[in-house]
């Protein structure tokens, strides 16, 4: 029996802590004696150094490195692995008493995130393997766009055919554009098993949905010969639209199909499906995504509250029918399921080109961190696929009922149970109502009910705040993936997306809920250090901005700053003596935390060799960039200027799907990341070039350069994407030129001001 096995005769749910936790304890025992050698050394050398501000940065940068090995080791203690048995799950319950599923799609801008993404997403999740009546799909849309409005309503319209369709031929993938992509190997596998007739009819009727959503998005706007019958043009009349934004609105919802009322072709009863669009006023803060599942938690506990909700991202589509019952082998575990407030599904990816060179993937957050977590109790929320129970939105499990609707008169939530939802108008206005954006002023909401405000990151936040409550999670990773989604083929696009995410992250390092003392005090110290490790994440950009240009600029003006090399080199040929024995450990801690992140990602992950190496590569390009954007935004939010929290766009554009395919990187666009870049990236090769025409010219001494012309070259290594893009490269994706002209003068400037600062 493996770890965690329940002894009932059927058991939902089982782990096993992962064979590398005891090498991997040993490997930090040996690891701390390392960096306290190290910081002995530094103290030391400070007595004796002659160039002292170097010596000081570079301890500086050592103890924050060392800082933030110690917090992730935390990850390290104790990964667990688990396996669900959801063939057990009739045995538990009866399918008539299984809970029901209210599932929430965000949507803010039609045009970064193409309504037809968002049908695509609404469908996927409609046609779980799931009791359709069971089933409540809720759309918010906070660009209130009435073209995502017609796509919704023509989505709904196909989900009559396209739910039969998928239980009849029990469709493994039910996302209708994977299906009907004819370049993707898992949809060839699906058509085999469709009669063709069947299936040419299917993708017919997708193609005029689809053709019609776009006729609506080359428009700009809804025309009445778009609309069919009455009840659209009704729905569409009262529509206040500006541009494809509405200001000072009132909140819109919209019943698109109703469990009570609608049935498929083939008579069997429809999921809910519920379009809204809150209130939102340039006068009150809207609080973001944040503010928008909030408003949704509180308008699904007026017309439905289920007791399970899942949120999903509108490009990240249901990959896995089954995700629904293999969430609930863990939150209806008969001994540990009251006490999880959520069950997180990782985010993956489709169409990641073999060596990533974007690290898209990001399996080290994903997966490996998420399974350290589940082994003290405390996975982080990811934001896309996790199945909530809705009670840990309201407090801590220990709290009596809480009213969540201050303000109106008895308990209205589950409101479903008494009435059809289209038919009350009073429902309706109770769900519009407590969706305005007004509505939370002077309550407890995003404060200590549903999710948390005061970061960017609200899954982050929220889920940190719930574990902080007393509430557990876990993490469900199946084979077949649950969900699947778009990410960034450019790189601007992939460096703003982790911008955003590392401002999030150091706004609740920052705050009060800092999870080093919070977390630490109601929760646990490796809790405390897990969260604390990503809520200071962007404290990367510290060292990796000081070994990768202070050393550099050093070498430049002959300022050696490590311990001597045993190994000289003379015109006569190499020759060895022994030299200091400190080079030893720098040599050690370097190789020792690459070799066991390779481990970790290779042999136990089966992550290939390049994909491995352009993880690390864009490690190195985050700190440099994201990580010291994130900063800058952070103190301007700080003097009152709100930062752009800009979108990650979801269109693709052709050429950039060509140079991603092509494992090219992409820098088309004049932006100041790419200023950073480029200046990290130019202040290396000058270095590397300074310090290589001392030894074949001036006769310098490698066993004194040698370190910091390792440093040099590792970094010119890995920003060899970038010198192709400003030299050789011609197409669309090369730097622009005004970015390598502003970075080769910021060069400049720091070489030639670095000579009288070392003075």
């Amino acid at each position: 029996m493996k770890n965690g096995e329940k002894t009932s005769a059927f058991p939902l749910n089982s782990y096993e802590v992962h064979p590398r936790t005891i090498p991997s304890r040993v490997f930090m025992l040996i690891y701390v004696c390392g960096i306290i050698a190290l910081l002995y050394h530094h103290l030391t050398s400070l007595r004796i150094h002659v160039d002292l501000l170097p010596s000081i940065l570079l301890l500086i940068a050592d103890l924050v490195l060392s800082f933030m090995w110690v917090a992730c080791q935390a990850f390290r203690w104790c990964p667990v692995r688990r396996k669900v048995y959801p063939e057990n799950l009739s045995k538990v319950v009866d399918e008539d008493d299984l809970p029901t599923l209210d599932v929430f799609i965000c949507t803010a801008d039609p045009y970064k995130e193409p309504p037809m993404e968002v049908v695509n997403t609404a469908l996927s999740v409609l046609a779980f393997d799931y009791p359709s009546n069971k089933i409540s799909v809720y759309v918010s849309d906070d660009g209130g766009s009435q073209m995502t409005l017609f796509a919704l309503i023509q989505g709904s319209k196909f989900a009559r055919e396209w739910l039969p369709f998928c239980k009849k031929r029990n469709l493994s993938k039910r996302c209708p554009k994977v299906v009907f992509n004819q370049h993707d190997s898992d949809a060839d596998q699906l058509r085999s098993c469709i009669p063709q007739e069947e299936f040419l009819n299917m993708k017919i009727l997708y193609e005029e949905m689809r053709t019609k959503v776009e006729h609506v998005m080359e428009q700009g706007c809804v025309d009445d010969d778009m609309l069919v019958n009455e009840e659209e043009r009704q729905v569409f009349s009262k529509w206040k639209v500006n541009g494809f934004t509405r200001q000072d609105h009132p909140t819109i919802i919209q019943m698109l199909l109703e469990s009570l009322r609608d049935v498929d072709v083939s008579g069997t009863s429809l999921p809910n499906f519920i379009y809204l669009s809150r209130q939102k006023s340039k006068h009150i803060h809207h609080n973001y995504k944040a503010g928008a599942l909030n408003a949704l938690i509180r308008a699904s506990a007026i017309m439905t509250s289920a007791p399970i909700v899942l949120c999903i991202d509108c490009d990240m589509y249901c990959n896995n029918p089954q995700a629904p019952r293999l969430a609930l082998c863990h939150l209806l575990d008969p001994i540990e399921g009251s006490k999880i407030a959520f069950v997180q599904f990782p985010p993956r990816f489709r169409g990641i080109n073999p060596s990533d060179i974007y690290n898209s993937e990001f399996t080290r957050p994903y997966i490996i961190n998420p399974e350290g977590l589940d082994g003290i109790g405390a996975v982080n929320c990811v934001g896309s696929g996790p199945f909530v129970n809705r009670k840990a939105l309201y407090g801590a499990p220990t709290q009596s009922k809480v009213n969540i609707f201050p303000g109106f008169n008895g308990d209205r939530e589950g409101a479903l149970d008494r009435i059809t939802m289209s038919s009350s108008k009073l429902i309706l206005e109770a769900a519009s109502r407590v969706a305005d954006c007004n509505y939370e002023q002077g309550t407890n909401w995003g404060l200590t009910l549903g999710f948390r405000y005061g970061s960017m990151v609200e899954d982050f936040l929220t889920g940190f705040r719930m574990q902080c409550e007393g509430w557990r999670s876990v993490f469900c990773n199946p084979t077949t993936p649950a969900f699947l989604g778009d990410f960034p083929i450019s790189l601007n696009d992939s460096l703003v997306q982790v911008q955003r995410w590392s401002l999030g992250l150091t706004e609740v390092g920052f705050s009060k809920y800092c999870p080093f003392t919070f977390g630490t005090k109601n929760h646990s110290l490796l809790m405390g250090m897990a969260y604390g490790f990503y809520a200071i994440w962007p404290l990367w950009a510290i060292p990796m901005i000081i070994y990768g240009v202070l050393p550099q600029l050093c070498l430049i003006h002959n300022i050696y700053l490590f311990p001597k090399v045993p190994v000289t080199f003379s015109k006569l040929g190499l020759s060895f003596k022994v030299s200091d024995p400190w080079f030893y450990l720098y040599a050690y801690l370097f190789l020792a935390t690459y070799i066991q992140d390779f481990i970790e990602s290779y042999y136990v992950y089966g992550i290939n060799l390049k994909s491995w190496w352009n993880e690390q590569r864009m490690w190195l390009m985050r700190a440099a960039s994201s990580c010291v954007f994130s900063f800058i935004e952070l103190i301007l939010y700080q003097i009152g200027i709100t930062p752009d929290f800009s979108l990650t766009s979801k269109v693709i554009d052709d050429e950039q799907q060509t140079r991603y395919n092509r494992e090219i990187f992409d820098f088309g666009v004049a932006t100041p990341i790419f200023v950073s870049l480029s200046t990290f990236a130019l202040v290396n090769l000058v270095s590397f070039s300074f310090g290589i025409m001392k030894i074949i010219f001036i006769d310098g001494k490698l066993e004194e350069m040698l370190v910091q012309l390792f440093l040099s070259g590792f970094v010119l290594v890995n920003s060899w994407p970038i010198y192709e893009a400003m030299v050789w490269r011609k197409d669309g994706g090369r730097m622009p030129a005004k970015v390598t002209l502003i970075s080769s003068l910021i060069t400049l400037v720091l070489c030639y001001a670095s000579g009288f600062a070392t003075k």
